[in-house]
């Protein structure tokens, strides 16, 4: 290992000491979206200037050892163990300077919706809300329901929630970072409630992940969005179904259409709308340039076709399947309850393996 191979690193440290200084300038929070941004791309350096730091040290360490090896061969049995910390602290930060997500440290829209089996894949939409829900909690998330359209016997035929971290979130503990691969089709197989005779039914339900946008990252012309208003429908308060409250925007260039309705007000939940149609005109516009960039470079995890079945629940044999890494696991009760850490965690390693390997 060089120094040469590591030139990105002096450049993030220059980066990392720059923004130091200005954070530490009180002018700078007048402005409290620029001082996030820069609050956010300081935490994201953090780790890298410590990698550095480390293998610099590691580095250092190993070349006095040899020095002092060529007047007292004393110090030669050293220079091993120094070798193989050296060898360890180069690899830790060949992988922090894998090229990152530029969404991990958002917070995200998460939306779930019924799909094929009618009654019992609402009733598994909402399953799938409260195992997120739960999930959340354990990680000292907030969630806000943004949206949603009941289902009469259970559920949700669809609802949209914002899940957001608690101050700023350490790099790759994010919303965004930890949810990420959860987009896709989720199949249940279960005997359903609503099933007299106890046979065993296969249903599904669709999870879509946003990065939450914030106005400074999407430039949304309102004379591009047409905003029309209407009853709303379903459950929800007497007030919410009599006035029209309920709001549709359609953004024309990209023909994209977001619906809430969960609001009393019409402006509350055009609000509502507006946090969801950023998010789908960022998420977008990423997946354009990255299309436009290189489909090669996404990673196994990310070529997967979000419209295809990503996990199974096996409810009769207690079993979660995941079958993008293979991943497998007969603790399906505690899933559910929101201990998903090993399942998204075998995700992530094949993302960071297949990123690895796209490098060398």
């Amino acid at each position: 290992m060089t120094s040469d191979r590591f030139a990105s690193a002096h450049e993030m440290v220059r980066e990392y000491a720059e923004l130091e200084a200005k954070m530490a300038d009180p002018s700078i929070h007048e402005d409290q979206g620029n001082a996030r941004k820069l609050g956010r791309r300081y935490a994201q350096l953090g780790p890298v200037v410590a990698g550095f730091k480390a293998w610099k040290s590691a580095e250092d360490d190993l070349a006095a050892a040899k020095e002092l090896a060529a007047v007292d061969a004393d110090f030669a049995s050293e220079i091993p163990a120094l070798e193989a910390d050296c060898n360890a602290a180069a690899e830790r930060l060949e992988e922090l300077l894998l090229p990152r997500d530029p969404n991990d440290d958002r917070d995200v829209i998460l939306e779930v919706k019924a799909g094929a089996g009618g009654d019992e894949s609402a009733i598994f939409a909402g399953d799938l809300l409260r195992m997120y829900m739960r999930y959340a909690e354990k990680h000292n998330w907030k969630v806000e329901i943004i949206d949603a359209t009941e289902s009469e016997m259970g559920g949700y035929k669809d609802i949209s929630v914002a899940v957001k971290s608690k101050g700023t979130a350490a790099p790759g503990e994010s919303p965004y970072a930890r949810l990420k691969f959860e987009g896709g089709v989720h199949r249940v197989q279960r005997v359903p409630e609503t099933e007299s005779a106890g046979r065993i039914h296969t249903s599904a339900a669709g999870v879509l992940i946003l990065p939450e946008a914030e106005e400074i990252d999407v430039e949304l012309n309102m004379n591009d969005v047409r905003v029309d208003v209407y009853r709303s429908s379903g459950p929800g308060g007497q007030s919410v179904n009599t006035t029209d409250s309920a709001v549709r925007l359609t953004h024309v260039p990209t023909g994209i259409v977001v619906s809430c309705q969960n609001e009393k007000s019409q402006l509350q939940n055009k609000e509502s709308a507006l946090r969801i149609l950023r998010a789908r005109l960022l998420a977008d516009a990423q997946e354009k340039a990255e299309a436009a960039a290189s489909a090669e470079r996404k990673s196994q995890v990310r070529t997967v076709d979000r419209s295809e079945r990503i996990r199974t629940y096996n409810y009769p044999e207690n079993r979660i399947s995941d079958h993008r890494v293979n991943y497998k696991a007969n603790n399906l009760d505690a899933v559910m309850n929101g201990e998903l850490d090993d399942m998204i965690q075998a995700l992530l390693d094949a993302d960071k393996a297949a990123r690895l390997a796209s490098t060398n």
